[in-house]
């Protein structure tokens, strides 16, 4: 791939060439490198979020690539990594067990009903695991090697082994958190990697220090005490609440700076598009009626990096598979790409 930036035009017609936004960068020559996670296994409603990787490549040879953040932010090199078509195949087959054991509970009878179907949890369990241990070594060799990371899921379980690579690296960091959802169940359905456990397994990891989770709107008793007994640790703005402020007159560049000012030094930004309006990923996996609208995030975003705090990484999860969502997904991980450049540009606060 041509590596030579001063013969590449970017306002030019978007290359297909296998790279995001068509830019002329490999492995090496890139500061970000981005890897795409295939896996939806334990999506207990819509599916096809398994596509979300590749729909956000289709969808980003369109994109302009002025940034009014970051208008030469593409300068930075951006590298995504082939799509692992393995586990994309063994996402097919564990998506088909996992179905089998949400039909029983849904059925509101026991895993070891005849037939048992506890060894297949098992089964998805270490397969969930094998997909986290492969993104932890893929994150700490880039890491290692001085890179920049991010990832697009895939459903929510994705980006795990990639949390547990940045705590190796930070001792202190916080995840903002973009999503209707608090994902703070344990072992959701039996599924230890489940898509709606993400948080409860980040939290796991003593390096994060905080997470503010931003939009939650779809959310069960449980989780609630999680967040109510946590001693600050989460920190949780919910939508209806969010939606009470700004009808009250608070304006929302205060509540940004006021959720921001709950963030440590070091920030990584967990981005699920179903924390948008509907409208803007309708094919999510669990969409909820609410949220943000996708310039009131990147608002937020500009006001963390604005703050003098560092983004060191992010993910964007849960885009479904259709042209719509693929090219949003893709505008929200350009616009992250940008600031977390930017963010780390400027000076310490």
């Amino acid at each position: 791939m041509m590596t030579n930036l001063q013969d590449y035009n970017p306002s030019g017609v978007g290359e297909i060439n296998g790279n995001l936004f068509g830019l002329p960068f490999n492995y090496e020559s890139a500061n970000l490198i981005v890897f795409g996670v295939p896996w939806e296994v334990t999506v207990s409603y819509g599916a096809g979020t398994a596509n979300g990787p590749q729909k956000i490549l289709d969808a980003s040879t369109q994109l302009d690539l002025f940034d009014f953040d970051h208008p030469d932010g593409w300068k930075q090199g951006i590298f995504m990594v082939e799509i692992p078509q393995e586990i994309l195949e063994n996402n097919n087959y564990y998506r088909n067990l996992a179905a089998k054991i949400i039909e029983r509970l849904e059925q509101g009878k026991s895993l070891t009903d005849t037939p048992d179907l506890t060894p297949i949890l098992t089964e998805i369990n270490q397969a969930g695991q094998q997909v986290n241990q492969w993104l932890f070594e893929q994150c700490q060799e880039a890491i290692n090697h001085g890179k920049r990371v991010a990832v697009v899921g895939g459903d929510h379980s994705s980006p795990l082994g990639y949390y547990q690579a940045l705590a190796t690296k930070y001792s202190n960091f916080g995840i903002l958190h973009i999503d209707a959802h608090a994902d703070l169940r344990n072992a959701y359905e039996g599924f230890e990697f489940s898509h709606a456990s993400i948080m409860f397994n980040a939290m796991k990891l003593p390096q994060v220090s905080k997470l503010v989770q931003v939009g939650l709107r779809d959310i069960c008793h449980d989780e609630v005490q999680i967040i109510d007994h946590s001693h600050r640790r989460i920190i949780a703005y919910y939508d209806p609440m969010i939606k009470r402020k700004l009808y009250s007159g608070k304006t929302w560049m205060e509540l940004c700076r006021e959720i921001i000012g709950h963030l440590p030094e070091y920030v990584h930004i967990s981005f699920d598009v179903d924390g948008l309006d509907p409208k803007l990923c309708p094919n999510t996996g669990t969409p909820v009626p609410g949220g943000l609208e996708l310039e009131q995030t990147f608002c937020l975003f500009r006001e963390l990096v604005n703050s003098g705090r560092k983004i060191i990484g992010f993910d964007v999860c849960e885009v479904g598979d259709a042209e719509w969502d693929g090219n949003v997904g893709a505008r929200i991980v350009y616009k992250l790409a940008n600031l977390m450049d930017l963010s780390q540009q400027r000076p310490t606060a």
